[in-house]
């Protein structure tokens, strides 16, 4: 078989790799890619992810750069009306087809290797036929499988289940119908195992089906504060909850005096929320929800603080520190996979032969990988390559937030001092506000101040991280 000759090989065709992929071959003309996945269709996990999943945040800053994604219509009705649209699930698979079939493919400088394994450092394989193909990288691998959340569809629940135990996954609540139609009755109790972001979508999205607040149970180990959705949109009328947002998280990073104190700073600004107003949340994964989604979330009233669950039986959940009764017919959804497991430890992006993508804005996946190709592109030297992208992590306890944040303003700084990487932030739409603050006018006094503290803000939030981590 013939060799195949590329310039850098893609290993992923998720969001990470494909916005790598669509940035790679506008900054860089002459460039040839391919791209191997292990999956059927380009995607990644979202082709692996609950039906009702859809984005945290506006889906105009998602994707690849060269092709929007979604219409910018607003919610009309609904606990986000007045926000802007979040793609779901399957709307971002269609999406991601149509980068592969209208963007990349016919540049004639992309092959497309779905169902296929690198094996070697020089042969790709189908996971089908067998088939090799002999590679030849002229350049550099990169590592887009860095961003592979895990998704509740393909772990295995990391408690023990009874025989007798009905658990599911929200793929599974969601097909309840195929049990119906196999002659299992009606749950009559529905039980949320797990506290994050997936937790909080299969809550609202059972409520939203008629299920009533008193037949929901909710198992969280951990609460966890919660960015509020309005300060991310990017349309002109949100300018104040986006950028004086941003100024107001400043001021809080920089008045802080303790870690808890800065939480409490950030939700009296409105920057930050939580399910329960007496309870101080120890976690902050970046999940994003509006305050009509939390106003659904209080009225669920089982909330069980024992810790993780060990077990589960006919008489019910098993933890640690003691037990919890539960109806015997009980459905318990396991929403407990993380996605951020993936992304607690860092490595340099740019190395010897080879690139592994991170998040260089956190939690800005497109918008990273991205920026990580225009670098690849324009700097040659790998010490400046990794001094402009200095990999941030995306731990999730609240200590870790506020080391997100002096890498985000590392980052932030040294991007500056560079005229053309500054410039070229300025002009693509996955930085979530580049439009909204290039549109502002010189004769906006009020907003040009604003952009001003935004500046000032971060001098004085960079002086103050350091005495909030040693604390």
């Amino acid at each position: 078989m013939s060799t195949l000759e590329t310039d850098y090989l893609i290993i992923g065709a998720g969001a990470a790799g494909l916005a790598f992929a669509d940035t790679l071959l506008t900054e860089s003309p002459d460039t040839h890619i391919t791209i191997v996945d292990l999956r059927s269709q380009v995607g990644g996990h979202w082709n692996d992810a609950y039906p009702f999943v859809a984005l945290h945040q506006p889906s105009s800053f998602y994707g690849v750069n060269s092709l929007e994604l979604g219409t910018g219509r607003k919610y009309a009705s609904g606990v986000n009306a007045g926000m802007y649209e979040m793609a779901t699930g399957t709307q971002v698979t269609a999406y991601f087809q149509r980068v592969m079939e209208e963007q990349l493919l016919p540049s004639g400088r992309v092959v497309y290797r779905p169902m296929s394994r690198f094996v070697d450092g020089n042969r790709i394989v189908s996971l089908l036929s067998g088939a090799e193909t002999p590679l030849t990288i002229r350049r550099k691998v990169v590592d887009a499988t860095r961003f592979s959340p895990r998704v509740p569809a393909t772990e295995a629940p990391p408690f023990k289940v009874a025989m007798s135990v009905r658990v599911c996954t929200p793929t599974g609540l969601a097909h309840l119908w195929l049990s119906a139609r196999d002659g299992a009755g009606r749950p009559d109790h529905y039980c949320i195992v797990g506290a994050g972001k997936t937790g909080m979508d299969t809550g609202v999205w059972l409520l939203d089906q008629g299920v009533p607040p008193e037949q929901i149970s909710w198992v969280m180990p951990r609460d966890s504060w919660i960015v509020n959705r309005v300060t991310t949109q990017n349309g002109p009328e949100f300018f104040d909850e986006a950028i004086g947002g941003a100024v107001r998280q400043l001021q809080a990073l920089a008045e802080a005096s303790s870690v808890d104190d800065l939480f409490l700073r950030l939700e009296a600004a409105g920057q930050m929320l939580r399910l329960d107003p007496q309870v101080m949340p120890r976690m902050c994964h970046f999940a994003t929800i509006s305050e009509g989604e939390l106003a659904q979330l209080r009225r669920i009233p089982h909330i069980i603080r024992k810790g993780r669950v060990q077990a589960v039986d006919a008489q019910g959940l098993n933890f640690a520190s003691g037990t919890e009764t539960m109806p015997v017919n009980a459905l318990y959804i396991d929403c407990t996979a993380s996605a951020l497991d993936v992304l607690r430890t860092t490595e340099p992006i740019f190395q010897p032969g080879k690139i592994v993508p991170q998040l260089v804005r956190a939690p800005l996946v497109s918008f990273s990988t991205a920026l990580v190709a225009y670098v690849e592109a324009h700097y040659e030297d790998d010490a400046q390559k990794n001094a402009l992208c200095q990999p941030v992590p995306l731990a999730g306890g609240l200590g870790d937030y506020v080391h997100t944040q002096q890498l985000n303003l590392a980052n932030q700084f040294a991007w500056s001092q560079d005229k053309a990487l500054r410039n070229w932030i300025r002009t693509i739409r996955l930085d979530a506000f580049s439009r909204l603050v290039a549109a502002v006018a010189p004769t906006d006094t009020d907003k040009i101040a604003l952009l001003g503290q935004l500046r000032s803000g971060s001098l004085a939030a960079a002086a103050n991280i350091p005495k909030l981590l040693a604390a």
